[in-house]
């Protein structure tokens, strides 16, 4: 192996800012390299086309939209300020409960393309899509464009990615950027060059920027992978390791420090904090309080009891059954068996086998997250979608390994082990009945399995036969394939989205589908407050930015969140409501009738209570308040 002699870090952050933009443009461009088989790069470009139909396909149906994050986006095109601390409203009162470096790119494709459903869709289209390249680039390094290949469709056909990147949700974004942070540290352990290095510590804070703490979560994988495989003595390796997760760590908290520095007076007031501080929103509200603490649709759910479904209480085996088994469970059984037998087979190889040092970056990667999707207090299904790139490159290292090891039996073994999981293991998590299952499913896996498994026995029994190798390799595929790609289908034809999960009960499909639209159908609320002369779009408060976001998303008119996303955040203070109301500011306030708030018991005290018919369709029952100043 060649070892290049760019061994010194960049002489100064302006060449070193320059080498991370090169970095990227250099990923683009080799995904489609020449030096590939001459099937590879058509076959990519079909599995991109594909996937990016899939994510776009009736995607931009309400459904599909978080419409707190929507309206968070057409909040930040309202202005610089807006933009750059995430405010939540045009006026930015308070921002986002997270951090905004997801929403800055929706909140650009609104500006170009205006207040539309596809504008706030179409960056996870495209971020999604690029997952796919990247994850082919990063394992045909490892194993070849074949794996490369299998690993990227796996992972366009996976379920939880599917519904994922049909909606708005930030984990696309972040999903992509810890992507391309592995492939930073395999070009690193292939080298003795600095930038890699650096580079993936630089992809890594930029993905905790999308998602905050899960994208330390990979952290552990990345030093492993290095630490293990990359040349150099050990001194060495652990001071370039350092540097990667010393950089990570900058980049990740200079937004964080920048807020911090900035006078409070001068910017929004951070949701998720009690005490005005980004960092306690990063750690407390959407880090480490997840684990034993109430979670915000908790919070949210008391204050007002909009319905927001609750996942399961934490488990070991909380994401192997029911809708999360569905979301990404399907193949996880086969990509351990593929890790384990990677691992023993190159067991012998030396320190640097770059394979084995792929295998124990997803495996440490899949193990990581499982772990602490597992213990969390509660996580939304889309969460697991963080699981499929491991997955499924583990699997497609896996398939290339058995066919390099085709004469041993163990192999062969192995592949029959993962079929068999994995389509009875799919075929158990089968409801008997949900939205898109269709009836000739169950038969259908069965009977796959049942001739991918005879072709495997006949591969043993001739198996120096490579042609016969290769249709029984096929044919265990097709058998693993099958329910998640059926699954996949049929949240594209059923025009599903993050928040819903392939084979879902019927009705709960239809009680989504009615929330959800609901929370965009502002015409009934609109409707009753003009009849009770209470509603004047300028003048308006809400208790928590969860009833404030369909408002702003539907007028871009300022509507003041009251305890930001939890209603549970003390701003505004009771005392600035107050003056706000005397001053004739704010008028009409739409808040829970049985709330404890003082803020809002005092509104309830001293504000005329205005008697509306409630819609229908109105989640949940509101009381509406008019001020007279």
């Amino acid at each position: 192996m060649s070892v290049a002699t760019d061994r010194k870090p960049p002489a100064t952050w302006s060449e070193f800012w320059l080498q991370v933009a090169r970095s990227a443009a250099g990923r683009a461009r080799s995904v489609l390299r020449t030096d590939q088989p001459a099937w590879a790069r058509p076959a990519l470009l079909v599995l991109a086309a594909a996937s990016a139909w899939s994510y776009s396909w009736r995607a931009d149906r309400p459904v599909n939209i978080e419409i707190y994050y929507a309206a968070a986006a057409r909040s930040m095109t309202a202005g610089l300020s807006n933009f750059f601390f995430g405010a939540f409203d045009p006026a930015g009162t308070i921002t986002l409960d997270k951090l905004p470096g997801a929403f800055w790119l929706q909140a650009i494709s609104v500006g170009l393309f205006g207040a539309r459903n596809w504008a706030l869709v179409l960056p996870q289209v495209i971020e999604g899509t690029l997952s796919v390249l990247v994850l082919y680039r990063v394992v045909r390094k490892l194993a070849g464009p074949a794996a490369g290949l299998i690993a990227a469709a796996i992972l366009a056909v996976s379920p939880a990615t599917v519904a994922l990147n049909r909606g708005n949700i930030s984990d696309t974004l972040m999903i992509l950027l810890v992507l391309l942070a592995a492939d930073s540290t395999l070009s690193a352990v292939t080298s003795e060059r600095w930038r890699p290095v650096l580079i993936a510590g630089v992809w890594v804070g930029l993905a905790f920027q999308a998602k905050m703490l899960e994208a330390w979560l990979v952290l552990p994988a990345l030093a492993a992978c290095y630490l293990l495989a990359a040349p150099g003595g050990w001194l060495q390796r652990l001071r370039r390791c350092g540097a990667m997760v010393l950089l990570a760590v900058a980049v990740s908290l200079s937004w964080m420090t920048v807020v911090t520095l900035w006078p409070a007076s001068a910017r929004p007031y951070i949701d998720g904090s009690t005490s005005n501080s980004a960092f306690q929103q990063v750690f407390v509200y959407n880090g480490f309080g997840r684990l034993d603490q109430a979670t915000p649709d908790q919070l949210v759910n008391q204050t007002i009891r909009l319905g927001i479904s609750i996942s399961p209480p934490p488990s070991w085996h909380r994401l192997l059954t029911g809708e999360w088994g569905r979301d990404a469970g399907w193949l996880l059984a086969a990509a351990v068996i593929a890790l384990v037998a990677g691992l023993v087979a190159r067991r012998h190889e030396p320190r640097t086998d770059v394979i084995r040092a792929g295998l124990l970056l997803w495996g440490i990667w899949l193990i990581t997250l499982f772990a602490a999707f597992s213990a969390a207090t509660t996580i939304n299904t889309y969460y697991t979608a963080a699981l499929a790139p491991p997955a499924a490159a583990l699997l497609g290292m896996g398939v290339v390994l058995a066919w390099r090891y085709r004469e041993r039996p163990w192999a062969w073994l192995a592949v029959g082990a993962a079929v068999i999981a994995s389509a009875a293991y799919a075929a158990w998590l089968l409801p008997a009945s949900g939205t898109g299952l269709p009836g000739w499913l169950r038969p259908a896996v069965i009977a796959v399995t049942a001739a991918g498994i005879c072709g495997l026995a006949a591969a043993v029994w001739k198996g120096r036969a490579a042609w016969l190798a290769a249709i029984a390799l096929a044919g265990a595929a097709a058998a693993a394939l099958l329910i998640p790609a059926v699954a996949s289908a049929s949240v594209v034809a059923s025009g599903l989205g993050p928040f819903q999960t392939p084979f879902e009960p019927a009705k709960e499909t239809a009680d989504i589908t009615a929330f959800l639209s609901a929370g965009f159908d502002i015409r009934p609320a609109l409707l009753a407050l003009e009849k009770a002369n209470a509603y004047d779009p300028d003048l308006m408060a809400t208790q928590t930015a969860a009833l404030a976001a369909p408002f702003i998303w539907a007028s871009d008119r300022e509507v003041l969140p009251i305890g930001g996303f939890t209603g549970t955040i003390p701003e505004p203070t009771e005392a600035t409501l107050q003056h706000l109301v005397r001053t004739g500011v704010v008028s009409t306030f739409l808040q829970s009738p049985t709330t404890t708030d003082p803020r809002l018991t005092w509104i309830a005290r001293n504000c005329l209570h205005v008697k509306v018919t409630r819609s229908a369709r109105s989640v949940p029952a509101l009381a509406v308040y008019f001020c007279l100043g």
